[in-house]
């Protein structure tokens, strides 16, 4: 497992895999932002635990289409799939390979990125609690997605079809627990759904991920 996480790590850095791509669309969120609402300060402020968590979600879509397709095309898949590894720990690695080289940096970037939004000194700790809880759900949802349509020609619009609706319950209750947090109101309630929702894609996911590979690999 460790070997294919670091070969999944090198893909990520390598050939295409989106590692840098995912920080410059998520800069560039940010940095658009206020040309297009305007200046002001405390509008800013109030949209930028939104702003920020639509802009990880996207950023986290742009390389998902290459999750597996690399896999795909050169047959290592194939091989994968007939290892003495289970196949749901190959979809698990793979999601965490997605998470350490795109959710992970996002995380970590968000803060300063917030400062360009004025969003609230007290809501920096929160959002990025929000990311670091939300952001592995958006790999797996994602993984699972690019399971369903690996081996499709053109198979990235309907992979961002499929994964956007799945992603609308992670993205609200994260940019709720930012914008209280921000707020300072009361916030343990999205907080822990928005846990429930991560711990449940990811126990659930990687069986279903499994299964859909192995239909499509037959």
């Amino acid at each position: 497992m460790i070997a294919l996480l670091l070969r999944d790590l090198k893909l990520a850095f390598r050939a295409g895999g989106g590692f840098g791509l995912g920080l410059a669309f998520f800069l560039i969120v940010t940095v658009l932002v206020p040309f297009s609402v305007g200046p002001q300060s405390s509008l800013l402020s109030i949209i930028a635990p939104g702003v920020l968590w639509l802009g990880a979600l996207l950023a986290c879509l742009l390389s998902l289409d290459r999750l597996l397709a690399l896999d795909w095309e050169d047959g290592s898949l194939d091989l994968l799939a007939t290892a003495p590894l289970p196949l749901e720990a190959v979809v698990a690695v793979k999601s965490l390979a997605h998470w350490m080289t795109t959710g992970l940096p996002l995380v970590l970037v968000a803060p300063l990125l917030g400062v360009m939004l004025n969003l609230p000194e007290t809501g920096f700790t929160w959002l990025v609690v929000s990311l670091l809880i939300g952001t592995p759900a958006l790999s797996v949802i994602g993984t699972f997605g690019a399971a369903i349509t690996v081996g499709l020609k053109r198979g990235g619009l309907l992979l961002s079809l499929l994964v956007l609706p799945l992603y609308v319950p992670t993205l609200i209750f994260g940019a709720e627990v930012a914008r209280r947090g921000a707020t300072g109101t009361e916030l343990e309630t999205p907080l822990l759904m928005l846990a429930g929702i991560t711990t449940a894609t990811i126990a659930l996911l990687p069986f279903a991920s499994a299964a859909v590979l192995r239909i499509n690999l037959r």
